[in-house]
């Protein structure tokens, strides 16, 4: 009975250590087309916005543009929104309040965004930081999955 218990607790652990949140994904043409990283359209500006860490893999948290919910975040999964040029606010959910990063968008360019997950007192927090384009093109391109927007 013990040895019982004792499996199913470590069952359990390995299933919350490895689990992954589920968001709502958009079209595979769609996915395959933005991983090109086209030029945006005239006079816009392009933003990715990606998740890819090792920590909190479970976690869902949301994200959002000027104040507009983008949707929620899991492991291995990213956002794509046309933006106007000029300033802009992303923010995101963590563990007392939210994160925020504010950016200047030039028109013609494409911007990346990670969001990653750290330490928390009760649950785990969220974290924004723009990256290079080499950088964030490379996460995109290897391990992530278009997210539908809401």
């Amino acid at each position: 009975m013990f040895r019982n218990v004792i499996a199913g607790i470590l069952l359990l652990a390995a299933l919350v250590v490895s689990g992954c949140a589920s968001v709502p994904m958009g079209s595979s043409e769609e996915d395959l087309a933005l991983k090109k990283f086209p030029t945006p359209p005239q006079d816009m500006a392009g933003l990715y916005v990606y998740r890819d860490s090792f920590m909190g893999k479970a976690l869902k948290k949301t994200i959002s543009l000027d104040g507009k919910l983008l949707g929620e975040t899991a492991n291995g999964v990213y956002f794509y929104e046309v933006v106007e040029p000029g300033e802009h606010s992303l923010s995101t959910e963590s563990e007392f309040s939210d994160n925020s990063l504010s950016f200047v968008a030039d028109a013609g360019e494409n911007y990346f965004v990670e969001q990653y997950i750290k330490m928390g007192v009760f649950v785990g927090g969220a974290g924004l930081e723009m990256v290079n384009e080499a950088e964030g093109m490379n996460a995109v391109r290897e391990c992530c999955r278009l997210a539908a927007s809401q």
